[in-house]
């Protein structure tokens, strides 16, 4: 059965993963720096990884085929892809294959404007239309990978 990871630092969208993941009886893998809160559920663990990028290393080596994760993070998607796995962005985005490339060129541009002292904007304010698409998503995502493993 697939599960759930979710990039917990700063994740916005916990509560609205843990209701999905709830409906479809899926096994959601929080991943942090530190602990944090997570439901009083046998289906959600919580995984602690200390250090620079320790967990999204955990992360990109633990998913296997048709598991979802839940990150901002560009360099982890496109991990998870290498690895079969779906990529979705906390505001409901689905990384693809297709379109990793463009978005890790993107995100590499950007830090290289940052390190020359260019003034960049921040990633905008969750929105109710962006959770309200996270969930269309996530489910979307779910039922596919659900249909991928039967």
């Amino acid at each position: 059965m697939p599960a759930i990871y979710i990039d917990a630092d700063a994740c916005p969208v916990k509560e609205e993963t843990y209701r999905v993941a709830k409906r479809y009886a899926m096994k959601v893998i929080v991943v942090a720096n530190a602990t944090l809160w997570i439901p009083d559920d046998p289906l959600v663990e919580l995984v602690v990884r200390t250090g620079f990028g320790a967990a999204d290393d955990w992360i990109a080596e633990q998913c296997q085929a048709n598991d979802i994760v839940i990150t901002a993070d560009i360099p982890l998607a496109a991990r998870v892809l290498a690895r079969n796995a779906r990529a979705l962005s906390m505001k409901g985005n689905i990384l693809t294959d297709n379109d990793i490339g463009a978005a890790l060129g993107m995100r590499d541009l950007m830090e290289h404007l940052r390190q020359s002292g260019e003034t960049t904007r921040g990633p905008s304010a969750m929105t109710k239309p962006d959770r309200s698409r996270f969930l269309a998503k996530l489910d979307e995502l779910v039922n596919a990978v659900l249909r991928a493993s039967a």
